[in-house]
C-alpha cells in the first residue's frame, strides 16, 4: 500500500450520509442545534452579567441547570423508550424554540428582566435534556450496523463545527448587533432543525414499551450496571470529566501563569479542535475491532496530555498538548458510543443515553468544583497536572478491574453478535 492510500485511508468516512436520507436529516438537525445552542450559551451568561455586573449571578445559572439536566436526561430517556422517538424530537425542538423566543423578547425590553433567565435557562435545560436521548436512540436506526463507526465519528464531527463555531459567532453578534440577535438566530436554528426533525420517517418500537416509571428508569440502571463492559464506559468518561477537565482554569492559566490574557479564546478551543482533526482522519475507525482497549488507551492519553498541560513551558505548548487531548478524548467518544449503539438493545437505548447523560452534566460540575479548589489550596498547574495524571490512573484501574471492558471485541461479544444477527433480520436503512 502506497504512502498515498494510507493517507486516503485515515479521510472520514461519509458512507451513512450518502445510504441514509434520515441519518442526513439527523445529522444536519443535530449540528444545527449545536451551532445554535452554543450561541445561547454564550448570551445568557453574559446578559445576567451586563444586567447584575456578578459573578455569583452568572455562576448560579450552572447551579438552576443541574435539576434539569439530570432528571430530564433520565425521564426522557424512559421516555424515548416508550413513544415515538421522531415525534418527541419534534415536539421538544418546538418547545426549545418557543423558550428561546421569550429570552429574545426579554433582551428586547428597554429594561430586561433578571428573573426570566432563570426561569427559561432552567426550561431550556430541561426540553434540551429530554430531547437528547431520542436522538442518541435514533441514530443507530438511520444507518446499518456496519456504518455505526462512521455515523458516530460525523455525528462527533458535527457536534464539533456547533462547539467551535457557536461560541465565535454568538461573540461577533453580541459586538455587532445585541444580545436579542443571539436568541432569534438561535430560534431560527431551532425551526430548521425541528423542521428537519420532521422530515424523517417514523421508527416504532419493534418490543412492547411500558410507560416511563422510576422503576422503568431502575432497571435500566441495573443492565448499565451489570453490564461490566457497558460500566467501564460511564467509569471512564466519568474519570475524565472529574479529575482531569482543566476549563475553569484557563483564565487564571492565561493571565496568570502565562500573563497572554488576549489569548484565552485560544485555549479554549484548542480541544475543539484537535476533536475536529481526529474525526476528520478516523477513516481507520471501522477497521478496529477492541474497542474497549482503544477507549482505555485514549482515554489515558488525555489525562496524560492534561497532566503535561500544567507542565507546560509556554501557552503556545499547551495549547498543542490540548488539542492532543481533545483528539484522543474524542475518539475514546466515538468508540464508547460504537459500543453503546452496537450491544444495546432498541427497548433499553433511550434509557442508557439517559444515564450517559449523567457524565456529561454532573461529570464536568464536579470536575469544575475539583480544579477550582486544588488551585486554591495548592497552584493552578498542580491542580491541572495532578488531574490529568489522576486520570491516567483512574483509566487503568478501571481497566484492571473490568476485564470485560479491556477485552471487549464487536467481533465475539455476545451482545454486539445478537445486535447484528436482529439487525440483519429486521431493519434496514431509510
Amino acid at each position: 500500500m502506497s504512502w498515498l492510500d494510507r493517507v486516503r485511508g485515515l479521510r472520514m468516512d461519509v458512507t451513512p450520509l450518502r445510504t441514509s436520507r434520515d441519518f442526513r436529516l439527523l445529522f444536519v438537525a443535530g449540528t444545527v442545534f449545536y451551532l445554535g445552542g452554543m450561541i445561547s450559551y454564550v448570551a445568557i451568561p453574559y446578559q445576567l452579567y451586563t444586567l447584575t455586573g456578578s459573578n455569583a449571578a452568572v455562576g448560579l445559572i450552572g447551579l438552576v441547570e443541574l435539576v434539569p439536566l439530570v432528571v430530564g436526561g433520565l425521564y426522557g430517556g424512559a421516555l424515548a423508550d416508550h413513544v415515538d422517538r421522531r415525534k418527541l424530537l419534534v415536539v421538544t425542538g418546538v418547545a426549545q424554540a418557543l423558550i428561546t423566543a421569550l429570552l429574545a423578547l426579554n433582551a428586547l425590553q428597554e429594561q430586561p428582566a433578571v428573573w426570566p433567565l432563570y426561569v427559561l435557562a432552567f426550561l431550556l435545560a430541561a426540553f434540551s435534556s429530554v430531547q437528547r436521548p431520542s436522538r442518541e436512540a435514533l441514530l443507530p436506526r438511520t444507518v446499518r450496523h456496519d456504518e455505526i463507526v462512521a455515523a458516530n465519528a460525523l455525528g462527533s464531527f458535527g457536534m464539533q463545527v456547533g462547539l467551535l463555531l457557536g461560541p465565535t459567532i454568538g461573540g461577533l453578534l453580541l459586538a455587532s448587533v445585541g444580545v436579542a440577535w443571539c436568541f432569534a438566530v438561535d430560534v431560527v436554528g431551532l425551526a430548521i432543525a425541528t423542521a428537519l426533525y420532521a422530515a424523517m420517517r417514523s421508527y416504532p418500537h419493534r418490543d412492547e414499551t411500558t410507560p416511563p416509571s422510576l422503576a422503568g428508569i431502575a432497571e435500566g440502571l441495573r443492565y448499565a450496571v451489570g453490564r461490566k463492559d457497558l460500566l467501564g464506559t460511564y467509569l471512564v468518561d466519568i474519570a475524565a470529566m472529574l479529575l482531569a477537565i482543566p476549563v475553569v482554569l484557563f483564565p487564571a492559566f492565561a493571565q496568570d501563569i502565562f500573563e497572554r490574557p488576549e489569548l484565552l479564546g485560544l485555549l479554549y478551543t484548542s480541544e475543539t479542535v484537535g476533536a475536529m482533526v481526529a474525526t476528520a482522519t478516523s477513516g481507520w475507525a471501522g477497521r478496529v475491532h477492541q474497542h474497549g482497549r482503544v477507549i482505555v488507551i485514549c482515554a489515558a492519553l488525555y489525562g496524560l496530555f492534561i497532566g503535561l498541560v500544567g507542565l507546560a513551558p509556554n501557552i503556545w505548548v499547551a495549547m498543542g498538548l490540548l488539542a492532543l487531548a481533545g483528539g484522543a478524548d474524542m475518539i475514546s467518544a466515538v468508540f464508547r458510543s460504537t459500543i453503546w449503539n452496537q450491544t444495546i438493545p432498541e427497548s433499553m437505548r433511550g434509557r442508557l443515553a439517559g444515564i450517559e447523560m449523567l457524565s456529561y452534566s454532573v461529570g464536568p460540575l464536579g470536575g469544575q468544583v475539583r480544579a477550582g479548589f486544588v488551585a486554591d489550596a495548592w497552584s493552578v498547574r498542580g491542580s491541572i497536572a495532578s488531574g490529568g495524571f489522576a486520570c491516567v490512573a483512574g483509566v487503568l484501574l478501571t481497566a484492571a478491574i473490568l476485564r470485560d471492558f479491556w477485552h471487549y471485541d464487536e467481533r465475539t461479544d455476545p451482545y454486539a453478535q445478537a445486535e447484528r444477527a436482529r439487525r440483519a433480520e429486521t431493519e434496514s436503512p431509510a
